[in-house]
């Protein structure tokens, strides 16, 4: 009897081991998964305007976005955890742009960081918003985030582009203009700024014409503009014919001073308008002009940096819009890390984000203001001796101040 007593206690030891080392290797998986879910990827998406007509915008943003997480991932990521960016191109096309989006989705990444274009991002917008991803658009137009609690931009508002100019041409006695715009969602949407904005300025607009995105002439519009005889021309596009305005305007023998929009900050355009492009005015962030800025300039220290980093990798010149990118990009990185990478995390960081020095800007956002950026982030610059230059003490070719 003792000895079935001590084989049945040695056989419900053995059942209990048994158990045991069950629960510990099961703790040990569940330990193991958790590692590894707490190890996956942060996942990213960016949908930019690559290759069409845009691609003087898209491709230096696809540019940084790439540079800015191979230098992440190359430190260990975010707490252990590796980006992984999944770059989408949408050739400046609103279908194409909305279902790269819906790709993204389907990837289950956290944000989304683009696109390019004021078209390109009032098309996908809506879609963020309902499913309730954070977009950081890299485009102008202020509609994009209007009324929207999901969807932030890093390029400066029109509005503050807008008064940038008047406000020179105020102060330099310009009664009499002429606008010249792009038949799009930003060449549209600069046009109506000044048309509301400018009689405030006590400033009159002559005459509006518009061209096509694709137009690669527009003398017919200028000749027309020139009749009317107005002291400054307002060009507002974005792409090639920044440069062609220019050209036509030289060949017309046009004496109007020429104003660009803040989408003309691509050295790109520069060399395409040639010598044409000498003297023109423009508001812009400052990355272009680094080096001229002051040393304490609380921006100097990271646009020059991410310059260098740019150019050295590259071997050409950075642009205004590879900033917008590079801001975009660094908020949701910011966001990952300081609160956490859910997309509820994300939206609530940036809506939130006060002080963040990036290329466009220094950024303060509120669930007011989805862009988060004054009209002092835009500096007034020209092109003197084919390059790039703060404006200083330079007068309206066609009326001088008083």
């Amino acid at each position: 009897m003792l000895h079935n007593t001590k084989t049945g206690d040695k056989g419900k030891w053995l059942v209990f081991s048994g158990w045991a080392l069950l629960a510990v290797l099961m703790l040990c998986l569940a330990g193991c998964g958790a590692e590894k879910e707490a190890a996956a990827p942060i996942k990213i998406g960016a949908v930019l305007d690559i290759t069409g007509l845009a691609a003087w915008l898209g491709e230096p943003e696809a540019n940084i976005v790439r540079m800015i997480v191979d230098e992440m991932n190359a430190k260990g990521g975010i707490k252990g955890r590796k980006i992984e960016l999944i770059v989408k191109d949408s050739q400046a096309d609103g279908t194409r742009a909305q279902n790269a989006v819906k790709e993204l989705l389907r990837e289950n990444v956290v944000a989304i960081v683009g696109p390019s274009l004021s078209g390109t991002s009032q098309a996908v917008a809506p879609i963020c918003e309902e499913e309730q991803v954070p977009l950081v658009s890299c485009a102008a137009l202020e509609q994009i985030v209007l009324n929207r609690k999901w969807v932030f931009k890093t390029a400066n508002k029109d509005t503050h582009a807008v008064e940038r100019i008047l406000d020179y041409m105020k102060e330099h006695g310009t009664t009499k203009i002429a606008v010249v715009s792009e038949s799009s969602a930003f060449g549209d949407g600069g046009k109506q700024k000044l048309q509301e904005m400018a009689p405030k300025y006590g400033i009159e607009i002559v005459t509006s014409e518009s061209y096509g995105p694709k137009d690669t002439d527009i003398t017919a519009q200028l000749t027309k503009i020139k009749a009317m005889n107005p002291e400054a021309i307002v060009n507002w596009s974005i792409g090639p014919a920044q440069s062609i305005i220019m050209k036509n305007a030289k060949q017309l023998d046009i004496k109007a001073q020429i104003f660009q929009s803040h989408g003309f900050g691509n050295y790109a355009y520069l060399q395409a308008a040639g010598d044409a492009a000498e003297g023109v005015i423009f508001p812009c962030g400052r990355v272009l002009v680094v080096e001229d800025l002051p040393a304490d300039h609380p921006q100097k220290a990271v646009l020059a940096k991410v310059k260098k980093d740019y150019e050295t990798k590259y071997q050409k010149p950075i642009s205004t819009f590879a900033g917008h990118a590079y801001d975009a990009l660094w908020l949701v990185l910011k966001a990952c890390g300081e609160k956490g990478a859910t997309r509820k995390d994300i939206r609530d960081y940036i809506e939130n984000c006060k002080g963040f020095v990036g290329i466009t800007g220094v950024f303060n956002f509120s669930p007011e203001d989805h862009t988060g950026l004054q009209k002092d982030s835009l500096e007034m610059l020209t092109v003197r001796n084919g390059k790039f230059a703060i404006l200083g003490g330079e007068k309206p070719a066609a009326k001088p101040a008083k």
